[in-house]
């Protein structure tokens, strides 16, 4: 008699394969969009609106593909990571790069401000989705100010994003501890992409120290403050 668990359905290597696939087109699609872009006149400028709004959909999907991914892997208890020392300055540059064509259409302005030849050890990949989910959300909310703080601190790296949009909601704020049992869809911006943050930062650890995040209004610019704290 035929062992029906041999047609059982290995759903993560299934989902791990279409994410895989999906991320392959939408980097081939990223790719158009930014040739698309630069082979435009400057003078069809609501054109190239509409390609810096359909780059940065596009980054948001990828965004939340990897994460989707992630989670379902780590069986959203624990994420397997991959430490290596990296300088922090390189990771802020590929940051910068990647959402260089959407503040240049949207005129808005980025400020940076970091320690010169910091290193830290983490792991790139989960580091660099959790500051563009982070810098993306923030280029949506801002009106047209960003301010990119980076420097260590009693032992720990120290990642600060503020914005001069109109700060964090009260459920969002209310909501940084959620569990994802409690994970509810129709609050919007306190969605997946908050819990992953907090999944990737408390992973990092080193002896008794954990990484954590912090979501605040005020701040220099007035708006969200959203804090990354990695031992």
């Amino acid at each position: 008699m035929k062992n029906n668990n041999d047609n059982n359905i290995d759903f993560a290597t299934v989902l791990g394969c279409a994410v895989h696939d999906m991320k392959n087109s939408l980097c081939l699609l990223l790719q158009s969009i930014e040739n698309l872009t630069q082979s435009i006149s400057t003078e069809n400028q609501l054109t190239k609106d509409h390609l810096a709004s359909a780059h940065y959909e596009a980054s948001r999907l990828n965004t939340g593909l990897v994460q989707l991914l992630s989670l379902y892997r780590a069986g959203l208890n624990s994420l397997p990571l991959n430490i290596d020392q990296h300088y922090i300055e390189d990771v802020i540059d590929e940051l910068l790069a990647t959402n260089e064509s959407y503040l240049q259409h949207k005129n808005m302005i980025l400020k940076v401000e970091q320690s010169e030849e910091l290193a830290w050890y983490l792991d790139l990949d989960l580091i660099c989705i959790l500051l563009n989910d982070m810098l993306i959300n923030a280029m949506r909310y801002s009106n047209k100010n960003i301010l990119l703080r980076i420097y260590a601190e009693d032992g720990y790296l120290v990642v600060k994003l503020e914005d001069d949009g109109p700060g964090y909601p009260d459920n969002m704020l209310k909501a940084v501890d959620i569990n994802m049992q409690n994970y509810d869809i129709g609050h919007g911006r306190t969605g997946l992409g908050l819990f992953f943050a907090r999944l990737i930062a408390e992973a990092h650890t080193n002896g008794e120290k954990q990484g954590s995040i912090q979501l605040q209004n005020g701040g220099t610019l007035g708006g969200s403050v959203f804090t990354l704290k990695l031992p």
